[in-house]
């Protein structure tokens, strides 16, 4: 099992959890009380820094309960890379029916995952190799 270290900045804060046993990310939470107000984001404190350990990152995801009601995460999916030391913050915004949404402390916000970075090479090329949908972009496998 990976140990990722974290550090308590606020004595509230809460150190991230699983939902259950089998679940793929753990839940952060929020340090404090916030009104998002319709369309703007605001950066949703948890009180807490990760030491994730070299090679990897934290993947940052919205949770489904809050998207289901258009509270998302502005930047989806947001990284913390294994040099940074701050405070993680979430960037919350509300794209719901709600003006303000409500989020309370100790709610939960967004979900993280450790993700191993694979290291690759760009070689620049004159042409690349045919496919069945060649540059058919936005839209054309459906919608």
């Amino acid at each position: 099992m990976w140990e990722i270290k974290v550090r308590k900045l606020n004595s509230d804060a809460i150190i991230p959890t699983k939902g259950s046993e089998q679940a793929a990310c753990w839940d952060l939470y929020s340090l404090y009380s916030y009104n998002l107000m319709l369309g703007s984001p605001a950066f949703i404190q948890t009180g807490l820094s990760v030491e994730v350990p070299e090679g990897y990152f934290l993947d940052l995801r919205p949770r489904s309960g809050l998207a289901s009601k258009g509270i998302t995460i502005a930047n989806a999916p947001g990284t913390i890379d294994s040099d940074y030391r701050g405070e993680v913050k979430v960037i919350l915004i509300n794209n719901s029916r709600y003006n303000p949404y409500k989020i309370n402390r100790g709610d939960r916000i967004a979900q993280i995952r450790l993700e191993k970075i694979y290291e690759i090479g760009f070689l620049e090329v004159v042409d690349l190799s045919p496919s069945v949908r060649g540059e058919a972009g936005f839209g054309s496998t459906g919608d």
